[in-house]
Protein backbone atom coordinates (compact mmCIF):
# COMPACT_ATOMS: atom_id res chain seq x y z
CA UNK A 1 0.00 0.00 0.00
CA UNK A 2 0.95 3.48 -0.84
CA UNK A 3 -0.30 6.41 1.66
CA UNK A 4 -0.85 9.57 -1.13
CA UNK A 5 -2.91 11.55 1.24
CA UNK A 6 -3.94 11.99 4.65
CA UNK A 7 -5.66 14.39 6.52
CA UNK A 8 -7.09 15.05 10.39
CA UNK A 9 -11.21 14.18 10.19
CA UNK A 10 -12.30 14.29 13.59
CA UNK A 11 -11.38 15.26 16.89
CA UNK A 12 -13.68 13.71 19.48
CA UNK A 13 -14.00 13.30 23.28
CA UNK A 14 -17.79 11.39 22.67
CA UNK A 15 -19.38 9.48 20.32
CA UNK A 16 -21.59 12.08 19.15
CA UNK A 17 -18.38 13.94 17.55
CA UNK A 18 -16.97 10.62 16.19
CA UNK A 19 -16.68 10.75 12.03
CA UNK A 20 -19.35 7.96 10.21
CA UNK A 21 -18.70 4.95 10.66
CA UNK A 22 -18.47 4.30 6.82
CA UNK A 23 -14.56 3.70 6.49
CA UNK A 24 -12.59 0.76 7.71
CA UNK A 25 -10.65 1.80 11.12
CA UNK A 26 -7.25 0.69 12.84
CA UNK A 27 -6.98 2.19 16.50
CA UNK A 28 -3.29 3.01 17.88
CA UNK A 29 -3.02 2.82 21.87
CA UNK A 30 -0.36 2.68 24.17
CA UNK A 31 1.17 4.34 27.40
CA UNK A 32 1.59 8.26 27.27
CA UNK A 33 5.02 8.51 25.87
CA UNK A 34 5.85 5.59 24.08
CA UNK A 35 5.48 7.36 20.39
CA UNK A 36 2.58 6.77 18.94
CA UNK A 37 2.71 10.19 17.58
CA UNK A 38 5.79 9.48 16.25
CA UNK A 39 4.82 6.16 14.44
CA UNK A 40 1.21 7.43 12.96
CA UNK A 41 3.36 10.37 11.35
CA UNK A 42 6.14 7.84 10.34
CA UNK A 43 3.11 5.46 8.72
CA UNK A 44 1.27 8.96 7.51
CA UNK A 45 4.38 10.05 5.58
CA UNK A 46 3.75 13.02 7.91
CA UNK A 47 6.02 15.33 9.71
CA UNK A 48 3.73 16.84 11.94
CA UNK A 49 0.28 15.71 11.73
CA UNK A 50 -0.39 13.47 15.13
CA UNK A 51 0.92 16.24 17.19
CA UNK A 52 4.06 15.06 18.92
CA UNK A 53 3.57 16.00 22.63
CA UNK A 54 6.25 17.07 25.09
CA UNK A 55 4.30 16.76 27.74
CA UNK A 56 3.57 13.11 28.27
CA UNK A 57 -0.78 12.59 28.69
CA UNK A 58 -1.29 15.44 27.08
CA UNK A 59 -3.87 14.40 24.30
CA UNK A 60 -7.40 14.08 26.05
CA UNK A 61 -9.17 13.82 23.14
CA UNK A 62 -9.56 10.67 20.16
CA UNK A 63 -8.37 11.62 16.49
CA UNK A 64 -9.28 10.17 13.39
CA UNK A 65 -7.18 9.94 10.87
CA UNK A 66 -8.63 9.78 7.33
CA UNK A 67 -5.92 7.81 4.78
CA UNK A 68 -6.55 7.40 1.02
CA UNK A 69 -10.04 8.21 1.74
CA UNK A 70 -10.44 4.42 2.23
CA UNK A 71 -9.66 4.06 5.85
CA UNK A 72 -8.79 6.10 9.25
CA UNK A 73 -6.38 5.27 11.69
CA UNK A 74 -7.34 6.14 15.31
CA UNK A 75 -4.97 7.92 18.11
CA UNK A 76 -6.47 6.81 21.35
CA UNK A 77 -5.70 8.83 24.28
CA UNK A 78 -2.29 8.17 25.59
CA UNK A 79 -2.68 6.05 29.36
CA UNK A 80 -0.35 5.45 32.58
CA UNK A 81 1.19 9.03 33.31
CA UNK A 82 1.69 9.33 37.23
CA UNK A 83 0.75 13.19 36.76
CA UNK A 84 -2.56 12.69 35.73
CA UNK A 85 -5.27 12.62 38.08
CA UNK A 86 -7.31 9.92 39.25
CA UNK A 87 -10.21 11.37 38.10
CA UNK A 88 -8.65 12.20 34.59
CA UNK A 89 -7.00 8.43 33.86
CA UNK A 90 -11.07 7.78 34.67
CA UNK A 91 -12.22 9.72 32.35
CA UNK A 92 -9.81 8.50 29.81
CA UNK A 93 -10.34 4.88 30.29
CA UNK A 94 -13.85 5.32 29.87
CA UNK A 95 -13.66 7.35 26.41
CA UNK A 96 -11.41 4.82 25.42
CA UNK A 97 -13.92 2.26 26.33
CA UNK A 98 -16.61 3.87 24.80
CA UNK A 99 -14.86 3.52 21.43
CA UNK A 100 -13.68 0.31 21.64
CA UNK A 101 -17.35 -0.94 22.98
CA UNK A 102 -19.10 1.02 20.41
CA UNK A 103 -17.42 1.20 17.11
CA UNK A 104 -18.93 -1.33 14.57
CA UNK A 105 -16.33 -0.22 11.85
CA UNK A 106 -12.98 -0.65 13.97
CA UNK A 107 -11.24 -3.94 12.74
CA UNK A 108 -7.98 -4.02 14.90
CA UNK A 109 -6.23 -2.37 17.91
CA UNK A 110 -2.79 -1.69 18.05
CA UNK A 111 -1.26 -2.08 20.86
CA UNK A 112 2.45 0.00 21.21
CA UNK A 113 4.87 -0.63 23.98
CA UNK A 114 7.93 0.12 24.78
CA UNK A 115 11.23 -2.77 23.59
CA UNK A 116 13.02 -1.48 26.31
CA UNK A 117 10.78 -2.48 29.32
CA UNK A 118 8.46 -5.12 30.52
CA UNK A 119 5.17 -4.73 29.55
CA UNK A 120 3.22 -2.82 32.67
CA UNK A 121 -0.09 -3.88 34.62
CA UNK A 122 -1.53 -1.00 32.48
CA UNK A 123 -0.05 -2.49 29.06
CA UNK A 124 -1.57 -5.92 30.74
CA UNK A 125 -4.93 -4.34 31.58
CA UNK A 126 -5.04 -2.79 27.85
CA UNK A 127 -4.17 -6.29 26.46
CA UNK A 128 -6.84 -7.95 28.47
CA UNK A 129 -9.57 -5.48 27.07
CA UNK A 130 -8.44 -6.04 23.42
CA UNK A 131 -8.95 -9.69 23.93
CA UNK A 132 -12.09 -8.95 25.64
CA UNK A 133 -13.14 -6.89 22.71
CA UNK A 134 -11.97 -9.61 20.02
CA UNK A 135 -8.99 -6.77 18.92
CA UNK A 136 -5.66 -8.23 20.34
CA UNK A 137 -3.04 -10.17 18.17
CA UNK A 138 -1.12 -6.99 17.29
CA UNK A 139 1.66 -5.47 19.00
CA UNK A 140 4.19 -2.85 18.14
CA UNK A 141 7.72 -2.41 20.41
CA UNK A 142 8.62 1.40 19.30
CA UNK A 143 11.88 2.98 20.20
CA UNK A 144 13.60 -0.28 18.28
CA UNK A 145 16.77 1.55 17.60
CA UNK A 146 17.82 1.77 21.62
CA UNK A 147 18.24 -1.78 21.98
CA UNK A 148 20.98 -4.20 20.12
CA UNK A 149 19.56 -6.87 17.89
CA UNK A 150 20.19 -9.95 20.45
CA UNK A 151 18.29 -7.85 23.05
CA UNK A 152 15.94 -7.44 20.79
CA UNK A 153 15.21 -11.35 20.64
CA UNK A 154 14.90 -11.61 24.44
CA UNK A 155 12.82 -8.50 24.91
CA UNK A 156 10.18 -10.08 22.68
CA UNK A 157 10.27 -13.06 24.52
CA UNK A 158 9.27 -11.49 27.61
CA UNK A 159 7.16 -9.25 26.02
CA UNK A 160 4.80 -12.08 24.64
CA UNK A 161 5.34 -13.50 28.02
CA UNK A 162 4.47 -10.90 29.88
CA UNK A 163 0.73 -9.77 27.78
CA UNK A 164 -0.16 -13.97 27.33
CA UNK A 165 0.07 -13.58 23.66
CA UNK A 166 -1.24 -16.71 21.57
CA UNK A 167 1.14 -18.42 19.23
CA UNK A 168 -0.05 -16.74 15.97
CA UNK A 169 0.04 -13.34 17.45
CA UNK A 170 2.41 -10.86 15.30
CA UNK A 171 5.10 -8.54 17.32
CA UNK A 172 6.82 -6.20 15.60
CA UNK A 173 9.53 -3.62 16.07
CA UNK A 174 9.60 -0.51 14.75
CA UNK A 175 11.87 2.65 15.24
CA UNK A 176 10.52 6.24 14.56
CA UNK A 177 13.67 7.87 14.43
CA UNK A 178 15.66 5.39 12.09
CA UNK A 179 12.52 4.68 10.32
CA UNK A 180 12.57 1.22 10.40
CA UNK A 181 9.88 -1.78 11.02
CA UNK A 182 7.22 0.37 9.80
CA UNK A 183 6.48 -1.19 6.13
CA UNK A 184 5.55 -4.50 8.29
CA UNK A 185 2.91 -2.67 9.97
CA UNK A 186 1.71 -0.96 7.11
CA UNK A 187 0.87 -4.77 5.10
CA UNK A 188 -0.76 -5.72 8.22
CA UNK A 189 -3.07 -2.72 8.48
CA UNK A 190 -3.60 -2.95 4.75
CA UNK A 191 -4.44 -6.92 5.09
CA UNK A 192 -7.30 -5.79 7.88
CA UNK A 193 -8.84 -2.97 5.81
CA UNK A 194 -8.26 -5.25 2.52
CA UNK A 195 -11.85 -7.37 3.01
CA UNK A 196 -13.57 -4.29 3.76
CA UNK A 197 -12.33 -2.42 0.32
CA UNK A 198 -13.25 -6.03 -1.15
CA UNK A 199 -16.88 -6.54 0.16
Amino acid sequence: MVIKHSELAAIAARPQQYPPEDLPEIAFAGRSNVGKSSLINLLLGRKNLAKVSGSPGKTRTINFYQVNGAFRIVDLPGYGYARVSKSLSQDWGEMIETYLKGRRNLRKVVQLVDIRHEPTAQDLQMYEWLKFYGMDGLVVATKADKISGNQWQKNRAMIRKKLQMEKDDVLLAVSALKKTGWEALLEQIEELIAPCQDG
